[in-house]
């Protein structure tokens, strides 16, 4: 073929675009604004491969403007400058679309540029991302836009595209080629929800079955070799890092200990080994904490060797770290203590520290009389004694509130005892 299949084999309607059905369905929103002609600025946001240069398109040839496109990553201000000037040619008379993909490539100064004409309706912006709009795109520009969010692509979705690809193919008049289901379905599982990555083992499968053989037909083998390694999504510096991570700890802190295993998984099938530690290493102190302090140094121990042996080895410990926190009690009463006592600090809670608290070898203070004198827990009865540690201003604090496990009820229970209060 002349051009990769992927593009040749586009959608050419909406009808035709493979999932993202919470935006292409009759009903949605979206289609319907769409078909109506009310194409005003939007920017279309998601991983690659999921249909928002399709849609884009779809949506271009749809609309009677003259059309534009840019990518963020060629262009500069003055390939902007040079469409803003054709706003005023008759071509123009209903107006310009521009389809910038790539958007976040842009600097603010370029994005900018656009203000003016999106302002006055002259260019409608169709802008395409990968990275979170509300971190890459500047403000202004995103006031004036709406977003519609991309979702990956289901293997369902995957497979329907597959077979219509195939269908289309063979009907352009190429040699026939068959796609077994078993194929399908192994393409459409190995390629993360991206159907252009999809389309493009396709096209190497196709290249294959038809080389020297009357009967093209891919097999599941086939398929295999092309998707020996898992596609899963991850990117050290996008969303859908902060995505896994974010589910390891909200699995942990859920105590389902399978859930985080499947995390931990596609994290170190991403290679992103070193912030899953990072992340199991918080989840030790914040969601175990006081209920089980023993956990702490545990996991710790088990990122220190999974740091030594490294992959694929690292594996064990890593996952001997996860089950320990997820099917152990959990307890944020320390994250909860510090939160409130640097919230009460920022407000001003705070005062001069106590006269017999403070640092008697300092030299300076050596001279200074105290009209009291520091009582050493060490001399009394069970290591304590009745003494104002807290600054007099907020001496009443209260910051630390025991849970409800065993551990930390059973501390509650022995200083209540010891200070009076059972």
């Amino acid at each position: 073929m002349s051009q990769p299949l992927a593009a040749a084999l586009r959608p050419q309607s909406l009808d035709d675009v493979c999932g993202q059905q919470h935006l292409l369905s009759k009903d949605a929103v979206f289609r319907r604004a769409v078909e109506n002609g009310a194409i005003q600025n939007m920017i279309f946001y998601g991983p690659s491969g999921v249909g928002k240069t399709t849609v884009a398109g779809i949506i271009a040839k749809m609309a009677d403007k003259m059309l534009f496109k840019l990518n963020g990553t060629q262009s500069s201000t003055a390939d902007i400058k040079q469409i803003i000037a054709q706003t005023d040619t008759l071509g123009a008379e209903n107006g310009i679309l521009l389809y910038l993909d790539e958007i976040q490539y842009l600097n603010k100064k370029q994005q900018q540029s656009l203000l003016e004409v999106l302002e006055d309706g002259s260019v409608t912006l169709i802008a395409s991302t990968t990275e979170n709009p509300y971190f890459s795109i500047f403000n202004a520009i995103l006031s004036r836009s709406t977003i519609f969010e991309f979702k990956p692509l289901q293997p369902e979705d995957i497979s329907r595209g597959l077979e219509r690809a195939v269908d289309r193919y063979n009907a352009s008049g190429n040699s026939p080629v068959k796609l077994s289901a078993e194929a399908a379905k192994v393409l459409a599982y190995g390629c993360g929800g991206d159907m252009r990555k999809a389309f493009n083992r396709l096209e190497l499968l196709i290249a294959a079955a038809s080389y020297g053989s009357e009967n093209c037909e891919i097999s599941a083998q086939m398929a295999k070799q092309v998707s020996q390694r898992s596609a899963n999504r991850f990117d050290n510096g996008g969303d859908e890092h902060y995505n896994l991570l974010s589910a390891l700890q909200k699995s942990i802190r859920g105590s389902d200990e399978n859930a985080a295993l499947h995390y931990l998984a596609r994290l170190l099938d991403g290679d992103g080994m070193l912030p899953a530690i990072r992340r199991i290493l918080v989840c030790a102190c914040e969601d175990i904490g006081l209920a089980y302090p023993r956990a702490i140094s545990a996991v710790k121990s088990c990122c220190d060797i999974a740091l030594q042996v490294g992959m694929p080895e690292a594996r064990i410990p890593l996952a001997d770290a996860v089950i320990l926190l997820a099917t152990a009690p959990k307890s944020n009463s320390g994250e909860a203590a510090i939160d409130a006592a640097m919230a009460r600090v920022k407000k001003g809670g705070f005062g001069d520290v106590p006269d017999y608290l403070k640092d008697a070898n300092n030299p300076a203070q050596a001279g200074l009389k105290r009209e009291e004198k520091y009582k050493y827990p060490h001399s009394f009865e069970n290591h304590w004694v009745a003494q104002q540690y807290l600054p007099r201003q907020i001496k009443d604090d209260v910051y630390y509130h025991p849970g409800e496990n065993r551990t930390e009820q059973a501390a509650k229970t022995y200083w209540d005892r010891i200070k009076g209060k059972l």
